[in-house]
């Protein structure tokens, strides 16, 4: 089954999947203007590089840039590789403010971290995977505040492979939180027919301590 944004109306109460998993669609929360403006200073003023993960030994280049940013010099690892944190940049520490704002009514959330991800173009993507690493804690809450190209997010649940697919668009919020890592995986799938950019910023909370109430 196919969640189709242009079928239904984002409610950040209606959760998209159907058990085991909380995704909540807040629709686009950026005025057209805004969303330009946050992508050419992203595209701009962040410390992007290449990402990088080790494989069964190998080391792995992706085509796929990141840029991780936080409040304190965060060590993360994942894929077998370590990452530090940077401070945050004025824009987005705006950004987690407008995100925590969003999210006060339904699940009150401060984050502490915010990994990015760029895809040049449709030919990038991200393979199947979840974010369960311990540092983030069990029933994490991730917000992912897209920019640029539309691309479809696709979950996939790790034993009965049932699917949700939504397209998501410029300066829209999704939220996973509640079991959704534990029993799910997502990913950006690829295209050949898209050629502009995007770029995602993933709230996280590193170190397990997400909802301020549950």
């Amino acid at each position: 089954m196919s969640l189709d944004l242009f079928a239904y109306t984002p409610d950040p109460q209606t959760n998209l999947l159907p058990y085991e998993g909380i995704v909540n669609d807040y629709g686009v929360i950026l005025s057209q203007h805004e969303a330009d403006a946050c992508l050419n200073a992203l595209l701009n003023d962040i410390a992007w590089r290449h990402d990088q993960a080790l494989i069964y030994g190998k080391l792995i280049t992706t085509a796929r840039q990141v840029a991780w940013y936080g409040e304190g010099a965060f060590s993360y690892t994942y894929s077998g590789i370590t990452r530090r944190a940077l401070a945050w940049t004025p824009l987005l520490l705006q950004l987690k403010q407008q995100v925590e704002r969003h999210l006060q009514a339904v699940s009150p959330t401060v984050f502490n971290s915010c990994l990015l991800n760029r895809y040049a173009n449709g030919n990038e993507g991200m393979a199947w995977h979840s974010d369960d690493e311990k540092e983030l804690g069990r029933r994490t809450v991730i917000a992912s505040l897209s920019f640029g190209a539309e691309r479809k997010f696709a979950l996939r649940h790790k034993q009965t492979r049932e699917k949700r697919e939504i397209m998501l668009q410029h300066g829209q919020l999704i939220v996973m939180r509640g079991d959704t890592q534990q029993y799910w995986q997502h990913a950006i799938m690829k295209s050949s027919r898209i050629s502009e950019e995007r770029i995602s910023l993933t709230f996280r909370t590193y170190g397990g301590q997400n909802a301020v109430s549950s």
